[in-house]
């Protein structure tokens, strides 16, 4: 007698192979920011870090996180994920630490993409990068995502809305407010006639992606893009065979 198909266990979760690290924050998560679950095609499955307020993690560098971090990211690994990534590209702080902790792929930082991107600019060209808060941007964390000292960083610092509403953690947002924010910055980003690219920081900065894209002209990175890449490599898609073509 033939034996059916047998499924087999171990996790806790099924169908998400991304597992995201989040801030614990409060403030208006639209479509297309990575804490918002519509933003992505597929499922993924995410970890809330106790105490990782916006403005612990990006103005005071994570300070006494970095076990609570590894805490969650084992936690995700034993819930079932496949790879690890986080909602905030300061983050790039931990990577080598939470990559050391878990048995599975881990992108922590929107930044680590900088060397691909460098590689595919015109003779001449080189990424921008576009972060929510430039004073808090140090050398460590560029090093730690292997970013050059050098590189070119606009921020969307001091101006109307969005870096406020973000770090501040407001209940509320002028959503038209932190577009004009994140397009201005861009635009400023993008005078500089060796930009290439902008390398999107911020990962509530995804839903202003096509908005600076169809301002500056130039194409634009976000850890949407690289998540969406990350998946691929975890999730494989499976093609018809040519017999069925």
């Amino acid at each position: 007698m033939n034996k059916g198909k047998i499924a087999k266990g171990g996790k806790a979760v099924y169908g998400a192979a991304v597992g995201i690290l989040m801030l614990e924050a409060r403030f208006p998560r639209i479509p297309g920011d990575m804490g918002n679950a519509l933003s992505w095609p597929f499922p993924v499955h995410y970890k809330v870090v106790r105490g990782a307020s916006p403005d612990l993690v990006v103005r005071r560098r994570a300070e006494n996180m970095l076990t609570p971090f590894i805490d969650a990211a084992r936690e995700l690994v034993a819930d079932g994920v496949d790879g690890i990534t986080t909602n905030c590209g300061f983050l790039s702080l931990f990577q080598a630490e939470l990559a050391a902790a878990v048995p599975v792929p881990v992108m922590t930082s929107s930044l680590m993409q900088w060397d691909m991107v460098a590689r595919l600019m015109p003779h001449g060209r080189r990424p921008g990068i576009l972060t929510i808060n430039a004073s808090s941007l140090s050398p460590d964390h560029l090093t730690a995502a292997v970013v050059p000292l050098d590189a070119p960083i606009v921020t969307t610092e001091g101006r109307r809305a969005f870096t406020r509403a973000i770090l501040d953690n407001e209940p509320e947002m002028d959503i038209d407010l932190a577009r004009a924010d994140n397009i201005e910055a861009a635009v400023e980003l993008a005078s500089d006639p060796t930009i290439g690219g902008i390398i999107l920081e911020c990962t509530n900065m995804i839903p202003y992606a096509a908005d600076i894209r169809a301002a500056t002209g130039l194409p634009v990175y976000s850890i949407y893009n690289l998540v969406i890449w990350f998946q691929a490599s975890l999730r494989p898609p499976r093609f018809p065979s040519h017999e069925d073509s």
